[in-house]
């Protein structure tokens, strides 16, 4: 059974220019789709923090707008791949997906059918009523009464499944906090710092998952370096997501004078994607994907922002975004062996 060093942050603040001490943390939907992906799989999973402190879940992390049930998310893809064929010319921002409306399509649409339109015209119409909204930076159901692209429903009714949306979201955020907060391992982490070379030496592979967390105490780690310096050198799996890579920033040189991981590919969270954040509008001490190309990483990041992007370098995985969280967890349970 396959043994990981499953690798969190106990960092609770993160200071940004304009917020001293922020909150902050891991990534709740990171770290619990993992870690369920590996349970499931049945790895043995030992959860670390770098000096045994308990770790937190980011409270930005647990706002309903990160919680959008899977279906709702699936089928907005579907809407906006309509009115944009070309990767390179879609830009779907934070605020398209958490301000507009537009993860509620899947509830219209239900809606436009049960009123008696085919699947594909309640496709049709709530992809041009999106198109618009997505292009003006309105909101859907504003757009649809507007426009008079209802499909004869009310906007009362319209509101109802923008609620409903709403609702469930909330729902699924409080019962991920639950499943964490039911978790031993999170409840109690090993110490890095405590773990002798012999015991780091029994680890099949490293994962850590994101949040601005890491940014804070993965990075610069001497314990995580030594961590990473004994997995590489017995080419075990080292994986990592979102802001979770910062801990390759701990990773020592080769005996050559170069960084351990200087020529390979990978991805982490992306400029872009703090700069939408409201977490990275504050101001970043420091952006990660920079670093990362900086010390000596070919950076290969997704077309756009917020597309799902693993990148697979000889024993190093690495995810790109939350949207990454399920991909980058198979890459891992495939590298081990486990499927």
């Amino acid at each position: 059974m396959p043994r990981i060093a499953y690798l969190l942050s106990s960092a609770h603040e993160i200071d940004l220019r304009d917020s001293p001490n922020h909150p902050t943390g891991y990534w709740a939907e990171e770290a619990l789709k993992s870690y369920e992906k590996f349970v499931e799989a049945g790895a043995e999973i030992v959860v670390l923090t770098p000096d045994g402190k308990l770790p937190v879940a980011d409270p930005y992390g647990l706002e309903p707008i990160f919680h959008y049930p899977d279906a709702d998310r699936d089928y907005f893809a579907s809407v906006y791949r309509t009115f944009h064929h070309d990767p390179d010319d879609i830009r779907i921002t934070l605020s398209h997906t958490t301000e507009q409306e537009l993860m509620a399509s899947r509830r219209i649409a239900r809606l436009l059918s049960e009123a008696g339109h085919s699947e594909r015209e309640a496709h049709t119409l709530i992809s041009k009523a999106a198109k618009i909204a997505w292009s003006q930076q309105r909101k859907l159901v504003e757009v649809m009464v507007a426009e008079e692209l209802t499909g004869g429903l009310s906007e009362q009714a319209l509101r109802a499944a923008v609620a409903e949306l709403e609702a469930d979201s909330a729902a699924l955020a409080q019962s991920r906090k639950a499943a964490l907060d039911a978790i031993e391992g999170f409840n109690a982490p090993v110490s890095l710092a405590s773990l002798s070379e012999q015991e780091l030496q029994e680890f099949d592979a490293i994962f850590a998952p994101g949040g601005h967390g890491p940014m804070v105490d993965l990075y610069n780690n001497p314990d995580v370096g030594r961590l990473l310096e004994i997995l590489h050198k017995k080419n075990a799996t080292i994986a990592s997501l979102c802001h979770g890579p910062a801990l390759l920033l701990s990773a020592p040189d080769r005996e050559d004078g170069q960084w351990l991981f200087e020529g390979y590919r990978l991805t982490s969270y992306t400029d872009d994607e703090e700069d939408q954040n409201k977490i990275g509008q504050l101001g970043m001490p420091w952006l990660l994907a920079d670093a990362l190309q900086n010390t000596g990483a070919i950076f290969d990041d997704a077309p756009y922002a917020w597309a799902s992007h693993v990148v697979v370098d000889r024993n190093l995985i690495t995810g790109q975004n939350p949207n990454s969280t399920e991909a980058t967890a198979a890459a891992v349970v495939k590298a081990l062996d486990l499927v």
